[in-house]
């Protein structure tokens, strides 16, 4: 599944983790993206919609 919102665009991201002693290891940030049942233009369709636009009402949610 790929990680990738369908509404802000948002995807994984990558940098270091960095611990104490300075040391990096690389790692991902993924954003949380479910799979939701939405209404665009009328019709319900899946789409793949990370939780912060799932909160701030960007898309309507199908019941």
């Amino acid at each position: 599944m790929a990680k990738v919102c369908e509404i802000c665009g948002k995807s994984p991201s990558t940098g270091n983790t960095v611990s104490h002693s300075n040391k990096k290891n690389k790692r991902w940030w993924k954003p949380n993206v479910q799979k939701v049942r939405v209404i665009v233009n009328g019709e319900v369709k899946r789409m793949r919609v990370c939780t912060s636009c799932l909160k701030a009402g960007k898309v309507q949610r199908a019941v």
